[in-house]
């Protein structure tokens, strides 16, 4: 040991001296410097093992790795969002003369919520209906006399059109009549009354009604390109809600072809089911995405992986010679998730992982458990 730090500090004096470029000695010296530290420490741990002090069988703990199920999941912040959540505009402008509902109210599609002053059509349909009587007396007369061919054809005609023209436009202002209606396009609950009594509403305006249906919920989120090739419709999924500290099992319903140019994402959704009484239109809710599963697989929690400028590593417990002896297995790491991690090369079925005392091993050191 003595003659390795020597010869470094030698190597360090005749650093300072000599002709050679400074880049390329100290390049030079950095290279032997670590050549040298990597016997130091081959030699300190082969001390280790023989040195009486140290001979004593380090006690730890194992547990054998078995093949078990994993999944990674993709963590997105997203909101609840309804299927069915329907923001209400009038079709016809007028002074709100009726309203119906409140909200909370339950209302099923096609259901009239209000209504939009309609006195002038209702005049103008009570107006033609005399009208259309009397034309259709007239038509019905006619049809008559011309079935035994009496009359002219042009009588006939004329009673025809006049009948139907006026059908026309009756027909016409029931359909204005009915635009004064504000009705629910769908099934659900009331939301929102934005509007009371004698105030005037126009189409393009301002909301006068919400309709939410909450027994078709969902989670929306926006994902990191980077999964564009891993999530996708059908995938499992979990969702969770901050707010409510609950969980609940989930799928994928739709993923977005299109990534945004700016956000760099793409839109998912994943629906939910079962009871949803505590849930609310954009409450923040957790969306987990299994975006890779394995039946199989060898998991090492990650604090027991060790790093090397080259490797990682594990220690496992082997039995050679009739003794106990810890091993310093290199590993290749997969996916991790929640602390565990996949390991896909250097660990097999069955091997015993040290979970306590590794941190202070050397390969090869005697152990007992």
């Amino acid at each position: 040991m003595k003659k390795i730090y020597f010869s470094i500090i030698v190597l360090l004096f005749l650093a300072s001296c000599g002709g050679e470029d400074k880049k390329a000695k100290l390049a030079k010296l950095k290279k032997q410097y670590s050549e040298l530290a990597d016997k130091i420490k081959t030699l300190e741990e082969e001390l280790a093992l023989t040195d009486s002090t140290k001979s004593k069988q380090k006690d730890i703990r194992v547990e054998a790795i078995l093949p078990q199920a994993f999944k990674h999941y993709v963590e997105i912040q997203g909101i609840v969002d309804a299927d069915e959540n329907v923001s209400i505009m009038p079709m016809m402008g007028g002074n709100i003369t009726k309203i119906y509902v409140n909200e909370g109210d339950v209302v099923k599609a096609g259901q009239v919520l209000a209504e939009v002053d309609n006195e002038i059509y209702a005049r103008q349909i009570n107006s033609l209906q005399p009208q259309l009587a009397l034309a259709t007396d007239m038509f019905n007369r006619q049809q008559r006399l011309w079935d035994q061919k009496v009359g002219t054809e042009i009588q006939y005609l004329q009673a025809k059109t006049q009948k139907e023209s006026l059908e026309k436009q009756i027909e016409t202002l029931q359909e204005q009549l009915d635009m004064t209606r504000i009705k629910s396009p769908i099934n659900g609950t009331v939301d929102l009354v934005n509007t009371k009594i004698g105030q005037f509403v126009a189409p393009g305006a301002l909301p006068v009604f919400r309709v939410v249906n909450m027994s078709k919920l969902k989670v929306s989120a926006n994902i990191a390109e980077a999964y564009a090739g891993s999530v996708k419709k059908g995938n499992e999924a979990v969702v969770y809600f901050p707010d409510l500290k609950r969980e609940a099992a989930s799928s994928i319903s739709f993923v977005a072809r299109v990534i945004d140019p700016l956000t760099r994402t793409f839109v998912t959704e994943a629906t939910i089911t079962g009871e949803n009484s505590d849930l609310h239109p954009n409450m923040i809710a957790v969306l987990k995405v299994v975006d890779y599963a394995a039946t199989d697989a060898l998991l090492v929690p990650v604090n027991l992986i060790q790093k090397s400028e080259a490797q990682s590593f594990v220690f496992i417990a082997k039995e050679e010679n009739g003794k106990k002896v810890a091993r310093k297995v290199p590993v290749t790491v997969g996916y991790i998730f929640d602390g565990k991690a996949q390991i896909t090369q250097g660990l097999n079925a069955n091997d015993l992982l040290i979970v306590t005392g590794a941190s202070d091993l050397a390969d090869g050191l005697e152990i007992k458990y």
